[in-house]
């Protein structure tokens, strides 16, 4: 019997699945960028990189900021390499352009988990646990997720990494509950499910559009979703 659930946050909450990865590069094609998408996936990779080892990131920004420095971070690469020709204006007009669209489906995306969250919440405890910059905090008030958690477990601040299992660990003893009365959901088998088939929870893989063609052994998940209003 499922007593609480923990959830992750990026790619499961705000892209309903779809890896971070595809879900930038789909706003590329909308907007018409002049790049491949293996240029883009350089750009990607370099700005990802660049944030995990940088403190450009501050515990208060909120998750605009974040998008705005990363696509920044994403631009000035593809120009630095010549694979995107642009003057200042078009960076501008065009970076403007990429966030505001980003931005406008993850405000949408996390209007309907927060839906679904808000009904889980009368019936379970919640908590959070998420490879994050130290703002994450920030980053559920900004989308109205904050009090549905009973707490918040965050690499950045706890020093432990998904796919690490202990981070999951920590999870389960801040619900007080044993790790086969806890279920949780996330969108990478590797770091979320993974890790927690290892201590003993119930793994709810949220399948999206995925970064890679890798094959998965979809017989070890408990449950496969693709829409967060299916744990209902």
């Amino acid at each position: 019997m499922i007593k609480g659930y923990i959830f992750d946050y990026g790619a499961t909450l705000d892209t309903a699945g779809q890896h971070w990865g595809k879900v930038l590069w789909h706003a590329y094609e909308r907007q018409n960028v002049p790049i491949s998408e293996s240029d883009f996936r350089d750009a990607y990779v370099y700005g990802e990189r660049t944030l995990g080892s940088s403190p450009l990131i501050k515990h208060d920004y909120t998750f605009r900021k974040t998008l705005e420095i990363k696509l920044r971070l994403e631009f000035e690469y593809l120009c630095k390499k010549g694979l995107l020709d642009i003057d200042e204006t078009s960076f501008n007009r065009l970076h403007q352009v990429l966030l505001e669209d980003v931005y406008a489906q993850v405000v949408k995306t996390t209007a309907h988990s927060r839906d679904v969250l808000e009904r889980l919440h009368e019936r379970y405890p919640m908590v959070l646990v998420s490879n994050f910059y130290g703002n994450v905090g920030v980053v559920l008030k900004e989308f109205g997720l904050d009090y549905l958690f009973n707490d918040i477990i965050e690499s950045a601040a706890v020093g432990i990494r998904k796919p690490d299992p202990r981070i999951y660990k920590l999870g389960v003893e801040r619900l007080n509950l044993r790790a086969e009365e806890v279920a949780v959901v996330g969108d990478s088998f590797y770091k979320d499910i993974e890790p927690a088939h290892k201590i003993g929870c119930h793994t709810i893989w949220f399948k999206g559009e995925d970064w890679t063609n890798q094959q998965y052994d979809e017989t070890l998940p408990n449950q496969i979703i693709t829409d967060i209003a299916q744990l209902l």
